[in-house]
């Protein structure tokens, strides 16, 4: 067909831009393969930014960031003009006359590069079609990347094909601003916004001329301008893009002479609370939306979500603090007992060597061995050299000389907590502490650690006596218990012991052997009822993890979480209802616009009857002599008739400490204790449930009901749905003894200070039971009465404390009967 055109140079001169049009059709179409990836006219439409998701608390406070570009976007009115004209300046002075590609630029820069000078001549719509679209990454490239000329023609061809793209659909303010928020400025800032805070901990729109010189002249190398690393480079390089904004005419001369005599005066800041560093929460609901994100087309860490919790940020910041307070005091407890004194004994209190167990589990520790076969003194050699390192401690970050071993010893006494709240009936998590510090510690205590229960456990064991027709009133006696029973094929017998290896031979209720954790009772109760249906209801309130069906399964010997636990409990709280906990509530996309909300899901598990009759059974530990709760009666937390049910538990060696918690609106769980299994208290009085995680509960719950915004109040339990048909008014007799007794898995009803019981009073009469109408009759708590004269020691004030309010309830329950 060019041979009709007659005209021997206008033919040649058509035949070149018909192949040239169809080599940049070939080009935008990846014709075979060739030439690689070529954003389309949606891209174009649509950029797609690396933008970071944002985690809030359920009241909107930002809490943290998902991100593998920190960048957070702004609009062309929220950036300072310096910054502008700085970039104009610097990058490309003729910006606002060009189409997306200089030829001018592009000559100039040629005769420049043939004498020898190289510059470029990439203009910032150039730029930001390379930062945007990736034009020279891997998947953008075809298989002419493996000529080396060749390439970076056909990468700059395609860059001037997708700026000119970007410039007929965008205006120059809308490029320059998806420019400054898409380039990197170093030190993990991407973005103008980012780059603000990082460097001036200033808003974008703040920025003056020297800060703006300094950010965009670092787009030079933002390593080797860097103004945290290089100082002197930095500040050389602000003043080159300042003499550039006086050339043309951006700056007076007296300015710039002015602005380059102004040091960097740099301000390192953070983009917002939350906005850098990671931390248990975060971590849990990127492991929670994990499924979510793939099932639904997401990148958590560049599609600009915003993550919407459940998480209260008052009661996330009372929880934290009752954490900080009470591990601290623990931690010196536990260096206090134990001194320069290894802490490691297993059960049957053999030393442990857990610095070596520890060493060989570390990678490191099979690579040296393959590299010094047969000689154990070079690989030890490596562990034991002295090193700086930064170490956690309860004073803050420390940096010392330690050698590997040295770290391995000093994690290896650090104890860790988990703490969870839960409002079952919405079924959303309102306080998440994983440890102590997510730095240091990663390992999630809530959900990815689970730890023997102990006597948390034995409630279920209560609820299956409820469930076979039982009443909080039924009687079994504290004596010794010798059960027999197959494991494997072998033929065991078990035989519990009390905390304090004492038995009563008492005849106790339900509720009073539950509240005082007597082990032989419980026992005998697992025995009649049957332990594979204690594993059943276990199972059924919410209990997930794997459960021998053992004798002892009742005292908390299994493996368990704290989020199983407190899902379990609240299923007792919410009227029999068992609540598949949801941590996030609701997410949006970077516009704002709902993507999903999430509604827990709920099973009716227990009939409204045996949940209350639990309840009753969980107030006991407050209400009946000797309970294990009843440490809390140091707190203030006994106003307005307030009742608070729970649970201690203690494993064996006080290895696990434990408390749940039930006020009328949520439940809480705690654990205490190392991550070495091996790390454990002496004995009770230093390592018990009730000393050791219990006060966490309580310094937690006193903040909350101080705060008189935090939604939270006090006051009783529900009363019952309907007419409870069962007996469960039965006082106990009173017996003057310690209130905070000992609650492990074989130690289980008294401390070693307290009285231990030796034949049954015969001053009290045990009252008759009484059925649900008396239970009208019954006293409100006592609130907290004044303390007489200043006793001598704060033990004894904190002993008159307890006997005075113990008086004061024996005088109110003698009343009331």
């Amino acid at each position: 067909m060019f041979r009709e055109i007659r005209n021997k140079f206008l033919r040649y001169f058509t035949i070149t831009v018909y192949f040239i049009i169809l080599f940049f059709c070939a080009l935008q179409i990846n014709f075979l393969w060739l030439f690689g990836y070529s954003p389309r006219k949606q891209d174009i439409k649509l950029p797609s930014l690396r933008v970071s998701s944002e985690l809030y608390t359920s009241d909107g406070k930002l809490i943290g960031r998902y991100f593998k570009e920190n960048r957070t976007p702004v609009d062309y009115d929220q950036i300072s003009p310096a910054v502008i004209n700085a970039l104009v300046a610097t990058e490309d002075v003729r910006f606002y006359k060009h189409w997306g590609v200089d030829f001018r630029s592009v000559l100039s820069s040629g005769i420049s590069t043939a004498t020898g000078d190289r510059r470029g001549a990439s203009t910032i719509t150039q730029q930001l079609a390379k930062n945007l679209y990736r034009t020279r990454y891997n998947k953008s490239q075809g298989v002419v990347k493996y000529i080396p000329v060749v390439r970076t023609v056909i990468f700059k061809l395609k860059e001037w094909m997708t700026a000119i793209k970007l410039e007929s659909n965008y205006s120059k303010n809308e490029i320059i601003t998806m420019y400054l928020n898409t380039v990197s400025f170093g030190n993990n800032a991407y973005g103008i916004k980012t780059a603000g805070r990082v460097y001036f901990d200033k808003d974008t729109k703040a920025l003056n001329v020297p800060e703006a010189a300094l950010i965009v002249g670092m787009l030079k190398g933002t390593s080797l301008y860097n103004p945290l690393k290089n100082p002197e480079k930095a500040l050389e390089r602000r003043n080159v893009a300042i003499s550039q904004m006086e050339k043309y005419n951006y700056v007076t001369p007296e300015q710039a002479a002015a602005y380059r005599k102004t040091p960097l005066s740099l301000r390192e800041g953070r983009l917002e609370d939350g906005s850098e560093g990671d931390s248990y929460l975060r971590s849990a609901v990127a492991r929670y939306l994990d499924k979510w994100c793939t099932d639904n087309g997401y990148d958590l860490y560049e599609d600009g979500l915003k993550i919407y919790t459940t998480i209260d940020s008052r009661l996330q910041k009372y929880a934290e603090e009752a954490v900080g307070e009470q591990m601290k005091t623990l931690q010196r407890r536990f260096y206090s007992v134990w001194g320069n004194e290894d802490p490691w004994y297993d059960s049957e209190g053999n030393k442990v060597d857990y610095p070596t167990r520890a060493k060989k589990n570390l990678p490191v520790y099979a690579q040296l061995v393959k590299k010094f076969p047969n000689n154990p003194d070079s690989v030890d050699a490596y562990f034991e050299r002295k090193k700086k390192m930064r170490v956690f401690s309860w004073k803050g970050e420390r940096d010392t000389l330690f050698s590997t071993m040295d770290s391995i010893r000093y994690y290896g006494k650090i104890m860790n907590t988990g703490m969870m709240t839960l409002d079952p009936f919405s079924g959303k998590i309102k306080v998440w502490v994983g440890g102590i510090n997510h730095k240091y510690f990663k390992y999630d205590h809530v959900n990815q650690a689970k730890r023997q229960a102990g006597s948390t456990f034995k409630p279920f064991a209560y609820l299956t006596a409820l469930e076979e027709g039982m009443s909080p009133c039924d009687k079994f006696t504290d004596k010794p218990v010798s059960i027999p029973y197959v494991e494997n094929g072998q033929q065991k017998t078990w035989e519990p012991k009390n905390a304090d290896w004492n038995i009563t031979y008492r005849e106790m209720s339900l509720r009073w052997a539950m509240a005082k954790s007597v082990n032989t009772i419980t026992a005998q109760l697992t025995e009649r009822v049957g332990w594979d249906n204690v594993v059943k209801w276990a199972k059924d309130c919410g209990i997930d993890s794997h459960l021998e069906s053992v004798p002892s399964v009742s005292l908390g010997s299994n493996d368990v979480s704290v989020f199983e636990m407190v899902r379990a409990y609240g299923t007792f709280l919410a009227n029999g209802e068992r609540t598949d906990p949801i941590l996030v509530e609701k997410i949006a996309d970077s516009e704002g616009n709902v993507l999903e909300e999430f509604k827990a899901k709920t099973k009716k598990v227990l009939s409204d009857e045996i949940s209350w009759l639990m309840l009753y059974m969980f107030r006991g530990g407050m209400e009946e002599p000797g309970g294990t709760s009843q440490a809390l009666w140091e707190w203030d937390l006994w106003k307005k008739n307030n009742q608070i049910g729970g649970k201690t538990g203690t494993s064996s060696d006080y290895v696990d400490a434990w408390y749940m918690g039930i006020t009328k609106d949520l439940v809480t769980g705690v654990w205490v204790g190392c991550d070495e299994r091996t790390a454990h208290f002496k004995n009770g009085e230093q390592g018990e449930g009730s000393r050791t995680a219990l006060p966490i509960f309580a310094k937690f719950m006193e903040k909350v009901y101080q705060d008189p915004n935090s939604g939270y109040t006090y006051g009783p339990f529900p009363k019952p749905k309907g007419k409870i048909e069962r007996t469960y008014m039965c006082p106990s007799p009173r017996i003057v003894e310690d209130t905070t007794s000992a609650d492990t898995l074989l130690t289980d009803s008294l401390s070693t200070d307290s009285i231990p019981y030796t034949d049954a009073p015969a001053e009290q009469t045990q009252p008759q039971p009484e059925t649900q109408k008396q239970e009208d009759k019954k006293p409100e708590q006592p609130v907290n009465p004044a303390l007489p004269a200043a006793p001598a020691t704060k033990r004894e004030e904190r002993e008159q404390k307890r006997k005075q309010r113990q008086e004061e309830r024996e005088k109110r329950k003698q009343d009331g009967e």
